[in-house]
């Protein structure tokens, strides 16, 4: 979890390689609305988040429940998103990429594939409530010393 910048994706995507785990974007779950509404540069209100929340929240259960073990990279910025995306769960743990604001938006600025635009960052930043119950891992290193450092604090093996 993280804002938008800190690395969700690729980190995730490296992580379940690594572990031969399925890999989910929690991007791809938004409706149409909810990404037209990002592209116009409107933040997503509490009510736009609930049903995508718990289309999350299904796809975590069943991962678990048919014991298909999967990495999700989702924003979830708010602690009351993160209760809701993992009400009814077990065996989940949640992974916090943390970085500063000129070093995120340094590289949204880069990004030319993605709605979310650097200057809805700071809408991010003001929303965040920084999880307590998260591993929290600083996100100023490459991404392949970010999934060793997940993989030991966890305690997941490799897949062989």
């Amino acid at each position: 979890m993280g804002v938008a910048g800190s690395g969700k994706t690729t980190v995730g995507t490296k992580l379940a390689q690594e572990l031969g785990w399925e890999f989910y974007d929690a991007d791809q779950f938004h409706s149409e609305e909810n990404i037209e509404k990002m592209a116009r540069g409107v933040p997503l209100t509490d009510a736009d988040r609930w049903p995508w929340l718990d289309r999350l929240n299904d796809l975590i259960r069943d991962s678990l429940e048919n014991d298909r073990p999967a990495v999700l990279a989702c924003s979830a910025l708010k602690r009351v998103y993160r209760q809701r995306l993992l009400r009814d769960t077990r065996r989940a743990a949640l992974v916090f990429l943390r970085g500063g604001f000129d070093l995120i938006y340094e590289r949204l600025q880069d990004r030319q594939d993605h709605y979310m635009e650097a200057g809805m960052l700071q809408s991010q930043f003001a929303a965040l409530e920084e999880p307590e119950e998260a591993l929290a891992v600083e996100i100023e290193s490459r991404p392949e010393e970010i999934v060793d450092q997940i993989l030991r604090s966890l305690g997941l093996e490799r897949e062989a």
